[in-house]
């Protein structure tokens, strides 16, 4: 894809002002980095980093039969979701393919469910699909513009800014309608980094009043882009579709079976994933380290005895820990924490160590 047909978030010209090089992401031409993807990182986890995700897609649903079509539709189970709170979940196949993850946040008057830019589409017919004629699935995406500021100083960089204490007081996965900078905002303590902070949804013609007004505030955050949003999932764990997850495979192969409703679940490939967990799966994704001074990159092949055994999905250097690190699938016998494999890079055997997620320290820190 060509730059002059990729779409620009309505922060481009900030983007612009700002230093920031560009990158093309799931149609998108968006910000990859303003200085050192390394020393953006350390800010987010030291700090504060304030991210423009206004690719991300926003779909609402209303009306009667909200909660069954989201029962039929999503694997987490959406009857323990009260307002004021959000849920990490999936949308998936009949075959248990995940068509996206995503995360479903619950107001007074509407369900938000944010979904991964790539997906939109997909998600959008997917839902109207299993919906009756009193259920509203309104795709808003390309109305609303989003934001993350994450990192312990998160209340510092937002707190001037809100129009009430509610979203200061947050607790993890809460949401509220509230305002920053007298914009309407749904603000969420959710987030892609392991860092605390919060993600703030607002109209796209008013989101750089927002941004500007965080710049500008006593506790600026430092401007993120997607390079260091990348490492920062990537130490903790957290999967990207299009790597970790596909509709070729299930949220039981990747690890995410808590994110589902074994028991009572209504949802789509619920049978196929009872199946899994009953009787097992050949594969499982891991996170890993390397032991070899080495620094992994998706679709390289994971080895065990000169024996390919799994694949990369996605690798880079931690610029925490300041080695090489990646997730991939594997045979389910390597896929204990400790259980050593090598990763192919270039044709050459690095050592590597299946590892626990997440893999820098998440203790409780300052703005959790």
């Amino acid at each position: 894809m060509s730059p002059d047909t990729l779409r620009q978030t309505p922060l481009h010209d900030r983007h612009v002002a700002a230093g920031a090089r560009f990158g093309a992401f799931a149609g998108w031409d968006m910000p990859i980095r303003y200085s050192d993807v390394r020393d953006e990182h350390l800010a987010v986890r030291s700090q504060c980093g304030i991210f423009d995700i206004s690719h991300m897609g926003q779909i609402e649903i209303t009306g009667i039969g909200a909660r069954d079509l989201l029962r039929r539709g999503l694997t987490n189970d959406i009857d323990t979701l009260s307002v004021g709170q959000a849920q990490y979940t999936l949308l998936c196949q009949d075959d248990g393919g995940v068509i996206d993850d995503l995360i479903a946040y619950e107001l007074a008057d509407r369900i938000v469910l944010v979904v991964n830019a790539s997906n939109v589409d997909a998600c959008h017919a997917r839902l109207l699909a299993l919906a009756n004629d009193t259920v509203v699935v309104n795709n808003r995406s390309d109305s609303q513009a989003m934001l993350a500021v994450q990192g312990p100083m998160w209340r510092e960089a937002i707190g001037s800014f809100v129009g009430s204490p509610a979203p200061v007081t947050l607790a993890a996965f809460g949401v509220v309608d509230d305002s920053i900078a007298g914009v309407p905002c749904m603000i969420a303590r959710t987030g892609y980094t392991g860092e605390p902070g919060v993600e703030i949804v607002c109209a796209a013609d008013r989101v750089a009043v927002v941004w500007d007004a965080l710049a500008s505030g006593p506790h600026p955050p430092t401007p993120v882009g997607l390079g260091a949003r990348d490492t920062l999932r990537l130490e903790m764990g957290y999967p990207l579709y299009g790597h970790e997850l596909s509709a070729s495979r299930t949220p039981i192969e990747a690890g995410l079976t808590w994110a589902c409703d074994m028991d009572g679940g209504q949802f789509a490939g619920a049978a196929v994933m009872q199946r899994q967990v009953r009787d097992g799966v050949s594969q499982r994704l891991v996170a890993f380290a390397m032991t070899d001074n080495a620094i992994p990159r998706a679709d390289c092949a994971v080895m065990s005895g000169g024996t390919q055994v799994g694949t990369v999905t996605s690798g880079s250097l931690s610029p925490s820990l300041g080695i090489g690190i990646g997730m991939a699938y594997v045979d389910v016998a390597l896929a204990q924490p400790g259980s050593a494999i090598e990763i192919d890079i270039r044709g050459a055997a690095k050592a590597a160590e299946v590892r626990k997620k997440p893999l820098v320290d998440t203790s409780p820190r300052k703005g959790d």
